[in-house]
C-alpha cells in the first residue's frame, strides 16, 4: 500500500514514521508548505519531499529538493493520509476525492468529513473498505480504548463520567497556553469529546467535562464508569493489562506522575518519548459495587499514530482486526498486552 502523508507536524511525523516500517506499506512522500525544520529531518530520513508549486523556490534555497506538489504526491499513492491543522483536511478532501483517492483524516476535523470515524479496538471492521476515513483525537481515542476494553472484557457499561485535564499545548506550540491559569474548555457541558466516543462506539451514555492546564506533556483524565455488575478489582485490572495499547503502571515502583511516565518512554529508547499507550494509574483503579473510578494518561502526540495505520489497512483491507492491530504493534515496537510496571 503506497501512502502519502500530507501535513507534516506533531502527527504528520510520526505517522510517517509508523508507515516506513510497516512490510505490507510504503510511504512515498510527505507535503510540506514550509522549509522548517520539520522539513529538513524529513529529507535526512529519506523521506521525499512535496510542496506547493510558488514554494519550490524557498525550499531550493534552503538546500531542500522537491519531488512534486500535491496533485503529483497523491497521483504516485493508493492513499493520504491528511495530517494537517484542523479544518485543513476538510477542504483538500475534495482534491483527494477528484484524483480517487481514499483518505484519513484526524479528529480535528468534524466528524462528517469521512464516512465513519475510527478507532481499532472500537469499530475497525465498520472502516473496511471505506473512501473515507477519520481516526478521532487523542483524547476520544483513550477514552475509546479504555472503553472498549471493558466491553471486549465482558463488562456492561451503564454510563460513563469522564473529567478531563487538558495539556495546554504541545511542546513545539510556543504561542500556545494557557500560563499560570486553568481555563474551561469548554465551559459548556458535555465537552466535544463525549458526542465524538459516540461516533465509534455508538449510543452510549457518556458526558465527558474538559480543562485546560499550563502543562504540555500529557492529558490526565479522571474517569467515572458505572457497569451493569459489581466485579471484583482484580477482573478490572486483568481486563485492562490484558488489552493491547492499555498500561498498567503501579505508584509503588515510583511511577507517582505523568511526566514520569513519558520518563520511562525515553529510557525504553522510544522514539521522541511516545506513549503509544493509555498509561493507567493501576491504583487508581477503585470499585465502589459497580462504580469503576480511575485515573490514565493519554500522550497527545503519539497515541493516534498506530490508529492510522491500522485505519490504512482496514480502508485497504489489508487485515482483520486484531491481525492488524498486532502487527501495527510489533512494527512499532509497543508493548505487548499483559505487561505491567510495578
Amino acid at each position: 500500500m503506497r501512502v502519502a502523508v500530507v501535513g507534516y507536524g506533531t502527527i504528520g511525523k510520526r505517522v510517517a514514521d509508523a508507515v516506513s516500517v510497516q512490510d505490507d506499506m510504503r510511504l512515498v512522500g510527505v507535503f510540506k508548505t514550509t522549509p522548517d525544520y520539520g522539513a529538513t529531518l524529513a529529507a535526512r530520513k529519506g523521506y521525499r519531499l512535496y510542496a506547493p508549486d510558488d514554494k519550490r523556490e524557498s525550499f531550493r534555497k534552503a538546500g531542500l529538493e522537491v519531488s512534486g506538489n500535491l496533485t503529483d504526491l497523491i497521483s504516485e499513492a493508493d492513499i493520504v493520509v491528511d495530517a494537517t491543522p484542523d479544518g485543513v483536511g476538510a477542504e483538500n478532501k475534495g482534491i483527494y476525492a477528484k484524483a480517487g483517492k481514499p483518505a484519513i483524516f484526524q479528529g480535528g476535523e468534524e466528524a462528517d468529513v469521512a464516512e465513519t470515524s475510527f478507532n481499532a479496538l472500537a469499530n475497525f471492521e465498520n472502516a473496511v473498505g471505506k473512501k473515507f476515513v477519520r481516526v478521532v483525537s487523542c483524547n476520544t481515542t483513550g477514552i475509546s480504548r479504555v472503553l472498549s476494553a471493558l466491553k471486549l472484557g465482558g463488562l456492561g457499561i451503564k454510563k460513563a463520567r469522564i473529567f478531563i485535564a487538558r495539556r495546554g499545548a504541545d511542546p513545539r506550540e510556543y504561542k500556545k497556553g494557557p500560563i499560570n491559569d486553568v481555563v474551561p474548555n469548554p465551559a459548556t457541558i458535555p465537552s466535544h469529546h463525549g458526542p465524538d466516543v459516540k461516533t465509534v462506539l455508538g449510543d452510549i451514555d457518556i458526558i465527558t467535562v474538559a480543562v485546560a492546564v499550563p502543562v504540555t506533556i500529557m492529558h490526565m483524565h479522571m474517569a467515572y464508569i458505572e457497569l451493569d455488575d459489581a466485579p471484583r478489582r482484580e477482573k478490572i485490572v486483568d481486563v485492562l493489562a490484558s488489552t493491547p495499547r492499555i498500561l498498567l503502571f503501579d505508584v509503588k515502583a515510583g511511577y507517582n506522575s505523568l511526566a514520569q511516565i513519558v520518563e520511562w518512554a525515553r529510557d525504553m529508547g522510544r522514539p521522541r518519548g511516545d506513549v503509544w499507550e493509555v498509561a493507567v494509574f493501576s491504583d487508581s483503579i477503585t470499585l465502589n459495587g459497580r462504580e469503576l473510578y480511575l485515573m490514565y494518561g493519554v500522550h497527545q502526540e503519539a497515541i493516534v499514530a498506530p490508529e492510522n495505520v491500522d485505519a490504512i489497512r482496514a480502508v485497504g483491507k489489508l487485515s482483520d482486526k486484531w491481525s492488524s492491530i498486532e502487527k501495527t504493534d510489533k512494527a512499532l515496537g509497543i508493548v505487548t498486552h499483559g505487561k505491567r510496571y510495578g
